[in-house]
């Protein structure tokens, strides 16, 4: 079983006054870095907002755009079908 004086020994000094630092010193550097923190963390979630917003119109205007596209080209397709049909009909009413 482990015992404290073992973590201790494997700590060795400079550990040792590094944990007693922290210790003492959170009590104070914990609302300092909170403080700066929840400033910084705001931004970052604005800047991540308008971003979003941002994108958000891209894309829909994207997904118009790719709409418009996938139309077009089923029209082309379909006027294509047709131009061959039709050319196709020609044919054979010549040759019959």
């Amino acid at each position: 079983m482990a015992k404290i004086t073992d973590f201790l020994g494997d700590a060795g000094a400079p550990g040792i006054i590094a944990g007693i630092g922290a210790v003492l010193l959170a009590p104070v550097v914990i609302p300092v870095v909170a403080g700066v923190g929840k400033p910084l963390v705001k931004s970052i979630v604005k800047g991540g907002l308008v971003a979003y917003e941002k994108s958000k119109g891209a894309f829909a205007e994207l997904g118009e755009n790719w709409e418009d596209i996938i139309a077009e080209a089923r029209a082309e397709i379909a006027e294509e079908q047709h131009t061959l049909a039709f050319e196709t009909a020609s044919e054979n009413q010549h040759n019959s």
